[in-house]
C-alpha cells in the first residue's frame, strides 16, 4: 500500500510541475504576477538553514537534479544583464513550483477529507520535497542574486564617480 501512496504522490508532483508552469504563463500577463513573484515565505537565513534548506540545495547541485533546469544556471562571470536574466528564470521556475505546491495539496486535503491519513502524510511530503523546497531555494538564490546586484550597483556608481 506504502509503495502505491508514493508513487501516486511523485506521479501528481510530476504533474503539477506543468500545471505550475501552464498557470504561471497565464499568470505572467497580468498585474497579480508582479506581486507574486516578489512575495518571500522565509526570510531569515536561520530558518533556512534550520529546515534544511542547505542540504537540500546541495543535493540538487551534486546529483542528477542539476539537469532538471540548465537554464538557471551561469556558466561564467555573470554580467549585470545576465544576474537579472538570471532572476528572471528563477521568479519563474519559483512560481511555477509554488503553483504546483498548491495544486499538490488540493490533493492532500481530498484524502485528509477522506480519512486516508497515511496517503495524505505521503503526498505532503513528496510535495515539500518536490515543490515547496525547490519554490524556497529559488527564493533564496534571488536574494542572493540581488544582494549581489546591489553590491555591483554600488561599485558602478563609485566608478562613474
Amino acid at each position: 500500500m506504502t509503495l502505491k501512496y508514493i508513487t501516486f504522490s511523485i506521479s501528481i508532483c510530476l504533474i503539477s510541475w506543468i500545471v505550475g508552469m501552464i498557470v504561471n504563463a497565464a499568470l505572467r500577463k497580468t498585474e497579480f504576477y508582479g506581486k507574486l513573484s516578489n512575495i518571500s515565505l522565509i526570510k531569515s537565513r536561520k530558518l533556512n538553514k534550520f529546515i534544511g534548506l542547505g542540504a537540500f540545495k546541495w543535493i540538487v547541485k551534486n546529483t542528477f537534479f542539476r539537469f532538471f533546469n540548465p537554464k538557471l544556471q551561469l556558466q561564467s562571470k555573470a554580467t549585470t544583464e545576465e544576474l537579472i536574466e538570471l532572476k528572471q528564470k528563477m521568479t519563474i521556475a519559483e512560481i511555477s513550483h509554488f503553483i504546483g505546491f498548491i495544486f499538490v495539496m488540493i490533493f492532500a486535503m481530498i484524502k485528509i477529507i477522506r480519512a486516508e491519513y497515511l496517503f495524505s502524510l505521503w503526498i505532503i511530503l513528496v510535495n515539500i520535497l518536490m515543490n515547496l523546497y525547490p519554490s524556497l531555494l529559488q527564493q533564496e538564490n534571488k536574494g542572493r542574486i540581488d544582494r549581489f546586484l546591489k553590491i555591483l550597483s554600488k561599485k558602478e556608481a563609485k566608478r562613474i564617480a
